[in-house]
């Protein structure tokens, strides 16, 4: 495996952080941990990186244990860190140089592995790190990660503050390095990002939730979904709250995502309970099952 991670713990004095994570990730997968804000993400990463100790537990990257090995893990993985940390008083050609050098290896030499990268931000190449625009630093930072030829990437949270166009390229980019033969672990908190690895870890509050293909995590949501819109969400919100059938209800951009107990739900039934409570316009139909429908279920 390029990836084993074995009951790895970890704890800030009080508060867990991860408890008791396994997984395994094959070499040349591009496998997703995907979960909010404060799951243990970047926790795992630093360890898997050997920035930081785990509490308990056995984890090695490319064979190499993260404790006993770690200047080999350093040398054979390529880490890019959620917050952008490239040097920003230095131009983008300085910043790639610099990063070369460390791992003795100039820009000429990797170039092909870069190259589709590169071009787009080389125009660019004397402007300062600082002055990049959120989507031009990603790019720097991916390459900086990849100038010494790693053998497994980490990415952790790579999109998150990038438009969505640049997210959309971004991802066509990590597909064309993992076809190079790169194993790839990226972390998001955007679950639209799930259905573009080959498997992933649903992980909330420290645990994994659930690891399998994207597709088949949707396809063990076995309870329909409805959408449900009316002039006024909140107090949608709550009348659902307090429906006597209601399994589950939160909301989903212009919609709610309302679950019902009975498998012959009536819809007709619900509407017209909706209009006792003063509410109007509204829209019930069913819709398609999603990653974050099947994460709020399995998080409940």
């Amino acid at each position: 495996m390029s990836i084993s991670v074995s009951h790895i713990s970890k704890s800030y004095k009080k508060v867990k952080a991860l408890e008791n994570i396994s997984f395994d990730v094959k070499p040349g997968e591009l496998f997703g941990l995907i979960g909010p804000d404060g799951a243990g993400k970047t926790t795992l990463f630093r360890i898997l990186t050997t920035l930081m100790l785990a509490d308990d537990g056995i984890a090695k990257v490319d064979n190499f244990d993260v404790i006993t090995d770690y200047k080999n893990i350093r040398n054979c993985v390529g880490y890019m860190p959620g917050k952008f940390s490239l040097y920003q008083d230095l131009t983008v050609e300085e910043n790639l140089n610099f990063f070369a050098t460390i791992f003795g290896t100039t820009i000429e030499e990797n170039y092909d592995l870069i190259k589709e990268i590169y071009i787009q931000i080389e125009p660019f190449k004397t402007r300062r790190a600082g002055n990049l625009s959120g989507g031009m630093k990603q790019k720097l930072a991916l390459c900086c990660a990849l100038i010494h030829k790693p053998t497994v990437l980490f990415l952790d949270e790579p999109t998150t503050g990038v438009d969505p166009v640049s997210r959309k390229e971004f991802w066509e980019m990590l597909k064309r390095l993992q076809h190079k033969g790169i194993t790839i672990l990226v972390s998001t908190p955007y679950m639209d990002e799930a259905s573009m690895c080959d498997r992933i870890a649903l992980i909330q509050e420290g645990k994994i939730l659930e690891i399998d293909k994207p597709e088949l995590i949707v396809k063990k949501h076995l309870k329909d979904i409805y959408n449900i819109r009316a002039n006024d969400m909140f107090l949608l919100i709550q009348s659902l709250k307090s429906y006597k059938n209601h399994y589950s209800i939160y909301p989903f951009g212009e919609f709610v995502h309302y679950t019902d107990k009975n498998k012959d739900f009536n819809s007709t039934e619900l509407k017209k309970y909706l209009e006792t409570k003063k509410l109007t316009n509204i829209i019930i139909e069913k819709t398609t099952v999603t990653i974050e429908d099947a994460f709020m279920e399995l998080a409940k």
